[in-house]
């Protein structure tokens, strides 16, 4: 065999082994930079703490932690009874209420009407069942008016004291339509809950779909989450004010009617935020998870 032969032979190899290997796959097409895995050490669902979880989004915050001031404002409460720190808490402190509350005298500039159209409240409770009367855990107060704008409402009168499995949750919103919708955790079976250990709730309501979410511990909840659109949009009605754990009639010289089927709360409130948008389910696990880690 001619030399020259032989050196076509193995230039046609080389060059075909060539082409084989421009035909294999790449395995970062798109040139993506590389993974560090030291960047994730530590964190939870890619956050380092719950501070993490859409900071952008956040309007109001409550941590609770030796104060009862609104952090994002910096907005002292005008009023407040029953309160105190304790180091029982998911982060740092948190509220301690006995027949207690806080009461924000003031029109919040986030939750006025032209600005907040969907929202998300989350925040972990330490409560029991009374048997006897519901907890405003939260409202968007409307002065001198029983129902407010949101109402965080907690039925802890439906089952005696010695009941600590099951928490129902039952909000409300006001509509443009003047008229109030609602939703609940019951007869789903996700109402089982220890109610001696914190639990996390959010709520999360889109202005574009009317859809009003009650999620407990990561999971989704709420019985009754489609209330339509049109006249059953949510409204953020002015002038509006903040109370946690009680309503008006609670508050001595500020009832509104005869009606006591509320009474201030009795129980633990920590790491309180409000979102101007509904959370992604991804969101809110976070922040779940987040919370069982004391993050």
């Amino acid at each position: 065999m001619k030399l020259s032969h032989i050196k076509n032979k193995v230039a046609g190899v080389l060059l075909l082994s060539a082409a084989i290997a421009a035909c294999k796959p790449d395995g970062n097409p798109n040139k993506l930079p590389s993974v560090n895995p030291a960047d994730y050490a530590g964190k939870i669902d890619g956050f380092s703490s719950s501070d993490e979880v859409l900071p952008e989004s956040l309007i109001a915050y409550w941590s609770f932690d030796d104060t009862k001031n609104e952090l994002k404002t910096g907005t002292a409460p005008g009023s407040s009874a029953g309160d105190s720190y304790v180091t029982d808490a998911v982060r740092g402190k948190s509220l301690s209420l006995t027949a207690g509350y806080v009461y924000f005298p003031t029109q919040f500039q986030k939750f006025k009407t032209d600005t907040l159209k969907s929202w998300s409240i989350s925040t972990w409770i330490k409560i029991k069942n009374n048997g006897s009367k519901r907890t405003m855990l939260f409202q968007l107060a409307r002065p001198g008016i029983f129902t407010g704008n949101i109402n965080f409402a907690l039925n802890t009168n439906g089952y005696p004291a010695t009941n600590d499995s099951i928490l129902r949750i039952q909000p409300t919103f006001i509509t443009i339509g003047g008229g109030t919708q609602d939703n609940v955790n019951s007869l789903n079976g996700l109402d089982k809950v220890s109610l001696n250990n914190w639990v996390h709730i959010i709520l999360t309501y889109e202005y574009t779909t009317g859809i009003f979410n009650i999620w407990m511990n990561g999971v989704k909840v709420g019985g009754y989450p489609s209330r339509g659109t049109g006249n059953n949009l949510y409204k953020s009605y002015e002038p509006s004010e903040v109370i946690i754990g009680s309503n008006y009639n609670g508050i001595p010289g500020k009832s509104v009617s005869t009606d006591v089927t509320f009474a201030p709360m009795t129980g633990q409130i920590d790491e309180m935020r409000i979102f101007n948008r509904s959370l992604p389910d991804a969101f809110i696990r976070a922040l779940y998870n987040l919370g069982k880690a004391n993050k």
